[in-house]
C-alpha cells in the first residue's frame, strides 16, 4: 500500500511526491476487490440494479474507504471520467491521486491523471432494445462492449493495466466464465475479427464466502497500442 513507500517533497512543489512500485496498480485492484463485499453489504446502501447507480454507490464507498484505510488516503475515485486519448468517451470508474504526486514506473501522476481505467458491467446485460447479451465482451454494432473497448483502444489506449467490475445479478461466476469465454471463442472463429483464444479469461481466485471472483485476461492490440492486462472483479449481488 502507499504507506509503505517513502515520501519526498519536491522543491517548490505544493504536494508530496510518492514513488510507487510498478505493481501499485495491481495493489489498488486488490484494495477494490476487498472493498466490494463491504460496499454490497453496507447497511446504508440502497438496493439498486442500474449499472450507473451501482457504480456511483461504489465510487462513494471507495472514497470513504480510502480515507480510513492506511496507505490509500492519497487516492480518490471518480465516475464518468473523460478518456485521456478519446475525450468524447467516458471511463466508468477511475482512481486518481489525491493530495500527492504519485510516480509509477517513472511517470508522474497528478490529481488530473487516471491511474487505471475501470469499466463496469452488469451480468446479465439488461434485456432492453438495442442491447447485446454479450456486452461484457463485445457488441454486434458500435463499440460499447467492455473488453472490446480496451482491446481496440476505444478506452485506455495509453494504459497497459485496466480493470473490469461485473455486478453479477443472476447465475454464478462459473456460469459467466463459460459464457464470456464462449463468446470470445465464437469471435475468434471469425476471419479478420482480431479476436483470438488468447483473449479468454483465466480464473485467479474465487471466495464463496464473500461472493467475489477474480479473473485475468491479456489482450494484444492493433498498431502502436501495446498489450493490455485486465483484472476482472466479479461481485455477486444477491
Amino acid at each position: 500500500m502507499l504507506a509503505n513507500f517513502p515520501i519526498s517533497v519536491q522543491a517548490g512543489g505544493l504536494e508530496p511526491a510518492i514513488q510507487l512500485l510498478g505493481t501499485a496498480r495491481y495493489a489498488l485492484l486488490d484494495f477494490i476487490a476487498n472493498e466490494l463485499p463491504r460496499w454490497r453489504d453496507h447497511p446504508d446502501r440502497k438496493q439498486e440494479t442500474s449499472e450507473t447507480v451501482l457504480s456511483d454507490q461504489l465510487c462513494d464507498h471507495l472514497n470513504s474507504a480510502t480515507r480510513t484505510s492506511p496507505g490509500w488516503s492519497r487516492v480518490q475515485f471518480r465516475t464518468e471520467v473523460p478518456d485521456e486519448a478519446r475525450r468524447g468517451r467516458a471511463i466508468d470508474l477511475a482512481p486518481k491521486p489525491c493530495g500527492a504526486l504519485l510516480i509509477i514506473e517513472g511517470r508522474r501522476h497528478t490529481q488530473f491523471d487516471t491511474l487505471l481505467p475501470i469499466e463496469c458491467k452488469r451480468l446479465p446485460t439488461p434485456k432492453e432494445k438495442g442491447r447485446d447479451e454479450r456486452e461484457y465482451v463485445t457488441t454486434a454494432t458500435g463499440s460499447t462492449g467492455g473488453i472490446q473497448r480496451f482491446k481496440f483502444g476505444h478506452h485506455g489506449s495509453v494504459h497497459h493495466v485496466a480493470g473490469m467490475i461485473a455486478y453479477v445479478q443472476d447465475q454464478n461466476s462459473a456460469y459467466w466464465l463459460t459464457q464470456v469465454n464462449g463468446w470470445i471463442q465464437d469471435l475468434a472463429k471469425k476471419t479478420g475479427s482480431d479476436w483470438s483464444i488468447s483473449d479468454s479469461l483465466q480464473l485467479l481466485e474465487e471466495n464463496p464466502a464473500t461472493g467475489v471472483c477474480r479473473l485475468a485476461s491479456r489482450h494484444n492490440r492493433r498498431g502502436e497500442f501495446k498489450p493490455i492486462d485486465i483484472q476482472h472483479l466479479w461481485v455477486k449481488m444477491n
